[in-house]
């Protein structure tokens, strides 16, 4: 059984590199639970559960339905913005959107022992959410992809590397990101990276987050 873990926020960031980011939409039909444990057994380091559209009772219970799957596995899960939710099921952070409240804020609110990513579409905002508290960023989209058309053209790898270098906590690279470009992803020294469709969507999900924890650890 694969066991994950992270370090304390202050050493060396987030003990994860394959970031798994929902949405049931993209599960070809297949109950996100269901899917979301495939990815655990594969050996996925984190889950962020982002279902914007639903209520807040709504992603309580799909999030305590996650976290039962997650935890033989010791899975951390984040829920994304909803600090509310996250605080009520005791889960393991919270990922921030630029629409969230101030990385400061939901600091200080979750305290220092839980996990804080934010998400970050340039180097200013990288720098902010750092200087602010984040355990971690994730940087994107990096290649075009269609869940992210909303955030304007892709970043490329330059300025990803920009990003890498320049920013005192991991960098989590998003955005089109599939086994045959990672390793130009890696070349820029990000920490890892977050993926939707790559797992999600895979006819195999196990054998997919497996794929991916191997081409990381090369």
């Amino acid at each position: 059984m694969p066991v994950n873990t992270r370090q304390r926020r202050g050493t060396h960031g987030p003990g994860f590199r394959l970031y798994v980011v929902t949405d049931r939409h993209q599960t070809a039909g297949r109950p996100l639970a269901e899917v979301v444990a495939a990815a655990a057994r594969g050996g996925v380091g984190a889950v962020q559960l982002r279902e914007k559209d639903l209520s807040a009772r709504e992603l309580y219970d799909l999030g305590a339905c996650l976290q039962e799957v997650l935890s033989p596995y010791r899975v951390p899960l984040l829920i994304n913005d909803r600090l509310d939710v996250a605080l009520a099921l005791h889960a393991a952070g919270v990922h921030l959107a630029g629409h969230s409240l101030p990385t400061r804020t939901a600091r200080s609110m979750l305290g220092p022992d839980k996990l804080l990513g934010v998400s970050t579409h340039s180097l200013d905002a990288a720098h902010q959410a750092a200087e602010e508290g984040a355990d971690f960023v994730v940087f994107g989209p990096v290649f075009a992809t269609p869940s992210k058309l909303a955030y304007g053209p892709p970043q490329g790898l330059s300025q990803l590397a920009a990003v890498v270098r320049d920013v005192s906590i991991p960098v989590l690279a998003i955005g089109g990101i599939t086994p045959v470009n990672l390793p130009q992803v890696q070349q820029t020294g990000a920490h890892g990276v977050a993926m939707i469709r790559a797992v999600l969507a895979a006819p195999d999900p196990c054998a997919a987050t497996q794929q991916l924890c191997r081409l990381l650890a090369e």
